[in-house]
């Protein structure tokens, strides 16, 4: 299930290094929903609301700090704390630019917290953006272990019990990396990209039946855990069904969707006496060359037409 996702204003003061001109009794608690961020130069201006989005935190940058300070101190006023009524999470001042007395007197009467940074509002605007994508990611959790083989991230998905596990401690024995077990995290931080990462509360842990749970980083240290991964290779195991058949070619290429985006996908049966760190090892190989442009079964292919034409 899809979670909403939220970032809490002090988060965003504290990743941006934002300096507080004037804070407010609930600052610390306001929360931000988008990533979408607005220069008010129209609602400044003409005082057009329509389609304003009010959960957007506010820039003023140059242009809109000129046009300010053209006006008279009344209309000032007027027009600030007509754009602060909405309740906008906060308003940023960018270039180091001079607060005026207005906005302080405006923001005061609508609790309006006031926040300053030195840097251009271009350069910043795209950095705020950029982090609050990240933060604010469409995201949904599911079960499973992600590990990093060969700077492949690969998402091992299956019931409970069948070995993810147990392959995943046998991939860091053999140098891979941990990134999550039991529980996956996962964001959609763009159009094409899955990022996966273990909730805070079991980060590094994992589950051994028999055993207990261990402590991956302290047993093998910190080149044996990493934090995050991208998704590049879903592969769900199941145990082996002799009644069903398995893909022995590779031919079709199949995909998982997940937050809307397809995932190359692949389905490994698992019985006694399969060495399943291995297999993942060769898909994690297998699937870096498909995307370098090789592909074993079009080679295979091309060497058997060849035989066929000779003959």
């Amino acid at each position: 299930m899809e979670n909403e996702s939220t970032i809490k204003l002090k988060t965003v003061i504290d990743e941006m290094n934002l300096t507080v001109v004037q804070a407010t009794d609930d600052m610390e608690d306001r929360l931000l929903r988008t990533a979408d961020v607005l220069r008010p130069g129209l609602q400044l201006a003409s005082e057009f609301y329509t389609y304003f989005d009010f959960e957007r935190l506010l820039l003023i940058g140059m242009m809109e700090y000129a046009y300010l300070d053209s006006l008279s101190s009344e209309d000032k006023l007027k027009k600030l704390e007509s754009l602060f009524m909405h309740n906008s999470p906060a308003l940023i001042v960018t270039t180091n630019l001079q607060i005026l007395p207005e906005i302080l007197e405006a923001a005061k009467k609508t609790n309006m917290p006031v926040l300053q940074t030195a840097q251009e509002t271009s350069s910043f605007m795209a950095a705020l953006i950029g982090a609050l994508n990240v933060h604010l990611a469409p995201r949904i959790t599911r079960h499973g272990v992600l590990v990093e083989v060969y700077g492949e991230g690969i998402l091992l998905l299956g019931e409970s019990g069948v070995g993810k596990s147990e392959t995943a401690i046998e991939l860091v024995k053999r140098g891979h990396r941990l990134v999550a077990d039991d529980a996956v995290d996962i964001k959609r931080v763009s159009s094409k990209t899955l990022v996966g990462s273990s909730p805070d509360v079991i980060k590094h842990f994992v589950e051994i039946r028999g055993i207990g749970i261990v402590d991956i980083q302290k047993i093998f240290g910190m080149g044996s855990i990493k934090d995050t991964e991208k998704i590049d290779l879903i592969m769900n195991v199941e145990p082996w069904d002799d009644t069903r058949e398995y893909e022995r070619l590779g031919l079709e290429d199949t995909y998982m969707n997940i937050l809307d985006i397809d995932i190359p996908s692949i389905t490994v049966p698992v019985k006694p006496g399969r060495n399943l760190a291995v297999i993942v090892e060769i898909a994690a190989m297998n699937h870096r060359q498909k995307k370098m442009g090789y592909s074993a079964v079009e080679a295979l292919n091309k060497r058997l037409m060849a035989e066929f034409g000779e003959e």
